[in-house]
């Protein structure tokens, strides 16, 4: 994610809900390989709970929904 060393998980939060998509309460994924890497699940957890947002495991993707927002899984 950076050419000048290793991103810290402050860098990699603020980086990942800053995007425009974020700001504008849409949705963003990321794979959880880069969640387990760079922050961890259970703090990444902490943090959708802090902000109210929602999100959803599937093939290696979560899905994040930055907004607060009810969400119905449609089968």
């Amino acid at each position: 994610m950076s050419d000048h060393g290793p991103i810290t998980p402050e860098q990699w939060l603020g980086k990942l809900f800053s995007s425009r998509a974020a700001r504008e309460g849409r949705v963003i994924r990321r794979q959880l390989r880069d969640i387990d890497r760079y922050i961890g699940r259970d703090r990444f957890e902490a943090e959708l709970a802090r902000r109210g947002y929602h999100a959803v495991e599937n093939a290696g993707q979560m899905v994040i929904f930055c907004n607060q927002e009810p969400v119905r899984v449609v089968l």
